[in-house]
């Protein structure tokens, strides 16, 4: 039993200390915030626990073995250090931290103190993204030709990130996850509405070798909410809608086909249009079946996929997404 002590209790606090109350394995003993309104929520849903307003003092709590950071991202270096330095296993919100360097000192840090770093990508965890990276693994769309993917909502703004912060972490952890190659430059363009030098509409593409692209359009202005992902490859085609309320993932056996005769300069084009198919996936909470990973990896003492370094792949693609913002869109070698 893995006791848990979860710091941030706002908006996605409540789901983790949820998830970890309910994951075999797990033990929640603490929650802190530093809102009155927010502990007396808490002590409301969870009587038997500690609480605490201050952070250091849950990290410092001797009962505590592992300490789940749900605060805002300027945050999450400083408290992830104080929990590292007293040999606790972390998990932190998405991004994992402000800059790159921070990502590097913290990944150091916890190889020192023989600690787990985990970063919460949920989506990893989700049916629709397991099925998507066995479907790629198998080699059941072929080789890939293009990922494209829209996030987009009606707010909420956010005063301390911009709309690449706030949205692409889902989508660039997704990508990095399930698409076998890597990643060799990002290009960004973006604006800003409001006069607050924060972008709210931004379009990212990702470059790799031998054609394949990645792009992925994030937008708080959106009349109306989507979250779709297309994925080409030379043999099949898949759409995931998140929003669906099933059939989330469709499977197009369709395609272009070229051909050309001897003596004949141009190509010839032709279409293959076949079935198409929803495989089943799990409907399993991916918020409870990673805070299960997540103890898992606390007892067999093993690294996890989504580990710092997956998180830290993620935050150097976004510093380098707001370098190209600032230099007007330029390609910036990753």
């Amino acid at each position: 039993m893995v006791n848990i002590g979860v710091i941030g209790y706002g908006y996605w606090g409540p789901n983790v200390a949820r998830n970890f109350h309910r994951c075999p394995g797990s033990n929640l003993v603490a929650i802190c915030d530093l809102e009155d309104k927010r502990l007396k929520a808490a002590k409301v849903a969870y009587p038997h626990l500690k609480f605490y307003s201050d952070p250091i003092e849950l990290i410092e709590d001797d009962t505590v073995q592992a300490v789940a950071i749900v605060t805002p991202v300027k945050t999450h270096y400083r408290l992830a250090e104080a929990a590292l330095e007293k040999g606790k296993h972390v998990f932190v919100e998405k991004p994992f931290t402000a800059n790159g360097r921070q990502a590097e000192a913290l990944i150091d840090l916890a190889h020192r103190k023989n600690t787990i770093i985990m970063v919460d990508h949920t989506f990893l965890f989700t049916g629709a993204v397991r099925k998507i990276k066995e479907l790629i693994d198998a080699k059941e769309l072929g080789s890939l030709f293009f990922y494209d993917s829209v996030r987009i909502n009606l707010g909420l703004f956010q005063h301390d990130v911009n709309v690449i912060w706030d949205l692409a972490p889902h989508d660039l952890s997704i990508m990095n996850y399930v698409v076998p190659k890597k990643p060799i430059a990002i290009s960004v363009q973006g604006t800003e509405h409001f006069g607050t030098n924060t972008e709210d509409v931004a379009f990212i593409a990702v470059h790799f070798d031998n054609g394949f692209m990645a792009h992925f359009h994030c937008n708080w202005l959106s009349p109306v909410k989507i979250r779709r992902t297309l994925i080409s490859g030379d043999r099949k085609m898949m759409v995931w809608d998140d929003l669906a309320s099933d059939e989330k993932i469709k499977i197009y056996d369709r395609g272009v086909e070229l051909r050309s005769n001897t003596g004949i300069r141009e190509l010839l084009v032709s279409y293959r249009s076949g079935d198409m198919h929803a495989p089943r996936i799990s409907n399993a909470e991916a918020l409870l079946t990673e805070a299960a990973y997540f103890v898992e990896c606390i007892e067999k003492k093993q690294e996890p996929f989504n580990n710092g370094e997956a998180g830290w792949k993620v935050v150097r693609m976004l510093e380098a997404a707001d370098l190209s913002l600032k230099s007007g869109g330029k390609r910036v070698v990753l």
